[in-house]
């Protein structure tokens, strides 16, 4: 029977505790582009024809501001993805340990 287990226990703790922070920081940062934070305006990605030639100047900026923030949001799905596999590395070292070869 072919093992799934790829990484050993410490590869696998380490990514969990990087996925935790990767998902709390990038919800964090996606709440806060939802909330259109005016402190995180040098991330949005805008050119000056974007203000230029809106009829509605904060318009296009908000829409940015969102599609950042969905990015975000996005990127911390992959993360929560990334800890469980992690987990269940941890987990399949843990039976490991138990096994007699």
């Amino acid at each position: 029977m072919p093992s799934l287990l790829f990484c050993g226990p410490k590869l696998a703790a380490c990514g969990i505790v990087l996925s935790i922070w990767g998902v709390i920081m990038l919800s964090m940062l996606g709440i806060f582009f939802s909330a259109k934070s005016a402190v995180l305006i040098e991330d949005v990605p805008f050119t000056e024809e974007d203000i230029r030639d809106d009829k509605n100047p904060p318009g296009n900026i908000y829409g940015l501001y969102n599609q950042v923030g969905i990015n975000c949001f996005i990127a911390a799905a992959i993360y929560v993805g990334v800890g469980a596999v992690s987990l269940c590395q941890v987990r399949l070292n843990k039976r490991q340990e138990y096994m007699v070869t």
